[in-house]
């Protein structure tokens, strides 16, 4: 099903479908969750809000963690592990019950079709991207937030819709594709960069280097002047070098064998799992550990004694300052990063897009298309 010409000259009544392509998440569980349809209601925007059509999506870790309900706490495998112990009472960001079914998807990168009645006009036909930690619906309130795909619709169909003041215009000359990649991945890469105080000359070791989170961390990072160290398979070093990555350990071998103890400043982490104890051990004393995600596995041993004798100070990073997605579009305006694409798929084989996106053997973002 195609969507009918949009004729921004029209105001905010610019024409769209009744009914969108795009798949739904009908409940906790395995691919069969997902159902590819092409008779889902076109959202119709509040006062604030603005409808995107949406071009592209990116594929992130929390859309298939969201999906197999591993953000309950009754979970403590990896992410490829599955979440078979799952229960549906907090297995969301947020901790209370999903809400099916959803759309998921918490990259989006498209164009504003139309305006709610508190939105200027001028918007229509606005290439935007959408923050990743969504205030609006919270009111605001410090510390809070909801995610597209968890708390609300994403951008896994046609259309989407979003608060006008976190639909931000990126004026860049990157493709749709390269900007689905930037929303979640980034937003959150900056987000453990900002939170940990990264400065230049400091030398931060960033685990999952390879992934979507990590290979923004190594480029924001060593945008901060930084000396970066990445965690990433050993068929990927000559890509991390290539993003700016000064050192390169080998995913699975020991950081301290490689670096020594008290070598580092920060560390930025996304798997946490069985090298957890290892990152520790590498930070110096006063040194600083940002976590954004926990891949490898989110039970870990911790020795308390490293905690306070080294006097290291940890940062869980969900929440998002507004500075921060802020920062990320004028980098991306100012041509002091760039996108790394691995590979795209249409909507349709999304299944096959999270099965690689879970083999780890690609690179980047994967990205879906959205079709017309």
């Amino acid at each position: 099903m195609s969507s009918e010409p949009v004729d921004f000259s029209r105001g905010s009544v610019a024409e769209v479908p009744e009914v969108m392509t795009g798949v739904l998440l009908v409940g906790h569980g395995g691919f069969d969750k997902l159902e590819y349809r092409s008779d889902i209601p076109v959202p119709t925007p509040g006062p604030a809000e603005v409808l995107i059509r949406v071009a592209a999506a990116g594929v992130n870790n929390t859309d298939i963690n969201t999906r197999i309900g591993w953000y309950s706490k009754s979970v403590k495998s990896s992410t490829d592990e599955g979440a078979t112990q799952a229960q549906d009472l907090d297995a969301t960001w947020t901790g209370v019950p999903m809400s099916f079914p959803r759309i998921q998807g918490a990259d989006c990168c498209g164009r504003i079709v139309r305006v709610g009645k508190d939105v200027d006009p001028s918007r229509l036909g606005e290439r935007v991207i959408n923050a990743n930690t969504l205030r609006f619906y919270v009111n605001y309130r410090p510390m809070e937030s909801w995610v597209f795909g968890s708390e609300c619709d994403g951008a896994f169909a046609q259309y989407m819709k979003a608060p006008s003041s976190e639909a931000h215009t990126v004026d860049c000359d990157w493709s749709d594709v390269e900007l689905a990649s930037v929303s979640c991945s980034y937003s959150t890469a900056e987000n453990l960069l900002h939170r940990a105080g990264v400065k230049p000359g400091e030398h931060v070791v960033i685990t999952g280097a390879s992934g979507g989170v990590g290979s923004a961390a190594v480029q924001l990072a060593k945008r901060r002047g930084a000396f970066v160290t990445a965690v990433a398979g050993s068929m990927k070093a000559d890509e991390m070098r290539q993003l700016g990555a000064d050192r390169v350990v080998p995913r699975g071998e020991s950081l301290v064998k490689h670096l020594g103890k008290e070598t580092v400043d920060v560390v930025v982490d996304v798997a946490a799992g069985p090298a957890f104890a290892d990152l520790l051990d590498v930070l110096k004393k006063g040194g600083r550990y940002a976590v954004g995600g926990a891949i490898a596995g989110p039970i870990v041993e911790l020795d308390v004694r490293t905690l306070y004798l080294k006097d290291l100070t940890f940062f869980g990073c969900t929440f998002q300052d507004d500075v921060v997605f802020r920062n990320l579009v004028s980098y991306i305006e100012k041509g002091e990063i760039r996108p790394l694409v691995g590979k795209t798929y249409p909507l349709k084989d999304i299944v096959t897009a999270q099965q690689e996106f879970l083999s780890k053997t690609i690179s980047g973002k994967i990205v879906l298309v959205i079709p017309d």
